[in-house]
């Protein structure tokens, strides 16, 4: 669409007014919602609040809106693949480079990402018997991190200045002379601001982990949830720090014009290392949560301690760390040499014998189990199946000869989505059906949930297993077409027949959740007879749990204390609680760092000095601000 505003020729591309429209309209519906119903009393509480289970409402809340929006996307690219020589709309060329750039950050960044620590902020507190995350302030902080990082990278489509460098970024593509315009900027400074929060949570979800247990907690007794969640924050601490260093260098190439990754003294390579020791461990960030998840839904539905506890927590723990030694497989074609690919197949291969572990154990813990098939647990059993498909082509790949044939073809789309959908897009879900009561005190239709995971797990085979033969037929990744003579129409028009049936899939978990509300069927404390802490507070969890505090003697205390018909012990000599205070502060710091991101993108410096004076101000008001003063008295500073 043309049209002319103040003597400018403007041309707006139909697929970004079609996304305005459809913004303001769903907008203006939202907005006449709230108002109707008078719940902007509601969304002031939820934007001061600093409680845990409301900060992980949140990351769930805008973790699923950003899945249906990247799952368009994903519908856009296949529906271009559909057909031979097809011209979908106006996905070709840069516009299909935008929309999988799209995709792809979104979904890793901020849909994966988010849910997970959306579950982990809900679960991991009442697991352990803590009253709340160790710091609420720094918590609701970097939930607005990554709201505004979000928004920042997200605001790019609308303004038609969507990056098109991959999900990856790769230099020399993400560099001003390739990438001119503020389009790579947006993916930047979004990632930038996002990864802040996270790296933020991460160091919460520690301190929470090893110091606000409940008594008798040991770590050798804590769900494997909360062990999964406590490696994947270290794993989280280094590989995000990475991260930012790369992007960090990437804006100076960028804005500054220097030579990092370019030019004389540069090297691209630079980049891949940087980002590839983010992006694998990246890889067992998101999975390693979610095998906490399959444990402890495999465990209650089989009514049986996790099969060989000490050796999961064993095996995740050696993920975590080889996860950090095989960032150059994905560098095998990039010339390192043969002792580098030697060592890297290696460790490639060599990390999936702890993961190869943990699926037995799961298999042991259903043999001779009284095994209950609800919703959580049929997603527990679509993964084992589909993560061993993805984990046996990761081997094939790992072979760095093979992946000579391999590489950048539609073989590598089909495994990276059989091990990231496989294992934590079901184990998301299953988590989600799992501990909706906990979340909202409803539990979810069993009839549409059933729906829901059969449609999705038929569709995901259906889009991605052709996608293998595809790529040994030489398709490759990233290009908007083929030619009919290529063989591979058929292929492709099934994997775009199942791609749909996913997105048919979502629309039974919405109305499951629409029925759910509307028949107001509220459940008690413990709905699926459930063996760690968090079935023993009430549903939703409150935001005072733990009074008075339960004594933990065993691994699943809970359930063995129902077994035998007694109340778990009690105390009240516990470690000081942390405390929720509801402040703005917040959502101030991440709007500052939103527009001080905005300025530096158009280079309009006055704005990035204004928002850095008035993050700086913020940081000075909380500096001198001592909650514990109202709670403890003046005196607590020196006590504590």
């Amino acid at each position: 669409m043309r049209f002319t505003l103040f003597g400018e020729a403007i041309m707006i591309p139909s697929d970004v007014l079609a996304a305005w429209i459809f913004t303001l309209i769903l907008g203006g519906t939202v907005l006449f919602l709230v108002l109707k119903k008078r719940r902007l009393g509601l969304i002031w509480e939820y934007l001061i609040t600093t409680n845990h289970r409301k900060i992980g409402i949140l990351y769930i809340l805008f973790g699923i809106i950003y899945f249906f929006r990247a799952g368009i996307d994903a519908l856009f690219i296949r529906t271009q693949l559909a057909m031979p020589n097809n011209d979908f709309w106006v996905f070709q060329g840069e516009k299909y480079n935008e929309v999988f750039t799209t995709h792809g950050t979104m979904m890793i960044f901020f849909v994966a990402m988010p849910l997970l620590l959306g579950l982990m902020n809900t679960v991991v507190p009442l697991q352990i018997g803590a009253r709340d995350l160790a710091f609420p302030f720094l918590n609701a902080l970097g939930f607005w991190l990554f709201f505004s990082g979000s928004l920042f990278f997200n605001m790019a489509f609308f303004l038609n200045m969507t990056p098109e460098i991959g999900w990856t970024g790769y230099a020399p593509l993400s560099t001003e002379q390739f990438t001119p315009g503020p389009g790579s900027d947006f993916y930047v400074f979004g990632l930038q601001v996002s990864g802040l929060g996270t790296i933020f949570t991460a160091l919460n979800l520690i301190v929470t982990i090893v110091r606000h247990r409940a008594p008798g907690m040991k770590m050798t007794r804590m769900p494997l949830f909360t062990w999964t969640s406590l490696i994947t924050s270290f794993l989280i601490l280094i590989a995000f720090t990475v991260l930012a260093i790369a992007l960090y260098l990437l804006m100076f190439d960028r804005l500054f014009g220097a030579g990092f990754f370019s030019g004389t003294d540069g090297d691209p390579v630079y980049w891949q290392h940087l980002f590839w020791i983010f992006g694998h461990p990246e890889v067992y960030i998101l999975a390693l949560p979610a095998f906490g998840i399959f444990s402890d839904v495999i465990s209650t539905f089989s009514r049986k301690r996790v099969f060989g506890y000490p050796i999961m927590v064993i095996s995740v723990a050696l993920i975590g760390f080889l996860g950090f030694m095989v960032w150059a497989h994905h560098m095998f074609t990039v010339g390192l040499g043969p002792m580098a690919n030697t060592f890297f197949a290696i460790t490639t291969m060599l990390i999936a014998v702890p993961t190869g572990i943990k699926v037995f154990n799961w298999l042991f813990t259903m043999r001779l189990g009284v095994i209950r098939f609800t919703t959580p647990m049929l997603f527990s059993l679509g993964f084992i199946p589909s993560f061993v498909m993805g984990g046996v082509t990761g081997v094939m790949l790992s072979v760095s000869a093979a992946d000579f044939q391999f590489h950048d073809t539609h073989f590598v789309v089909a495994h990276f989505h059989y091990v990231i959908i496989a294992s934590t897009i079901l184990g998301i879900f299953a988590g989600l059906y799992y501990w909706y009561p906990k979340i909202t005190g409803y539990v979810l239709d069993e009839k549409l949930g059933r729906w829901h995971f059969w449609t999705f797990l038929i569709g995901f085979h259906l889009t991605f297993f052709p996608m293998h033969i595809t790529g040994l037929e030489g398709m490759p990744r990233r290009v908007y077409t083929y030619a009919e003579s290529d063989g591979i129409g058929g292929l492709n028009f099934i994997s775009t027949i199942g791609a749909f049936l996913m997105g048919i899939s979502m629309l039974f978990a919405l109305w499951n959740v629409y029925k759910t509300y509307k028949e107001d069927r509220k459940v008690g404390n413990d709905p699926w007879d459930g063996r760690t802490l968090e079935w023993s507070v009430a549903s939703p969890a409150p935001e005072h749990t733990f009074d008075p505090m339960p004594v933990v003697r065993g691994i699943d205390a809970f359930w063995f204390a129902k077994e035998a018909g007694e109340e778990m012990p009690v105390t009240d000599n516990v470690r000081a609680a942390p405390l929720e205070v509801k402040s703005i502060l917040p959502f101030l710091m991440a709007m500052s760092l939103f527009f001080l991101s905005l300025g530096m993108t158009f280079a309009w410096y006055w704005l990035a000095i204004l928002s850095a004076v008035l993050l700086f101000a913020l940081m000075v008001v909380r500096a001198l601000k001592d909650e514990r003063e109202e709670h403890y008295g003046r005196g607590s500073k020196d006590e504590s």
